[in-house]
């Protein structure tokens, strides 16, 4: 073999070795890449059961709100004085009779 033909010969195989090497690299960033992607994704998952699971306790919780708001505005009124009267201390009006029933 003659000289030129030996150095085009490894100019060829260093070119061939660029060439491997440029597409080793391009591959592993292409999975790093992927694996990242789905990480994201799972994480983007879990975030959004999360996101729908403190949805619902916030709609629980209002509900929940106006309940106690309707139970303290009831309390403020004469009727729930009246019913808390009759129920727990055994109150009547004066004009008012009792019946019993016999137990039987």
């Amino acid at each position: 073999m003659t000289a030129k033909t030996r150095s085009r010969r490894i100019r060829d195989q260093r070119k061939h070795l660029r060439a491997m090497g440029i597409l080793l690299i391009v591959m592993a960033v292409f999975c790093v890449t992927a694996i990242g992607s789905l990480q994201l994704k799972q994480k983007n998952q879990t975030y959004q059961n999360r996101e729908a699971a403190l949805e619902k306790q916030i709609a629980d919780e209002t509900e929940r709100s106006k309940e106690i708001e309707d139970l303290e505005t009831y309390t403020k009124t004469k009727k729930y004085v009246e019913d808390v009267a009759k129920e727990k201390l055994g109150l009547v009006y004066e004009d008012e009779i009792l019946f019993k029933a016999s137990g039987k």
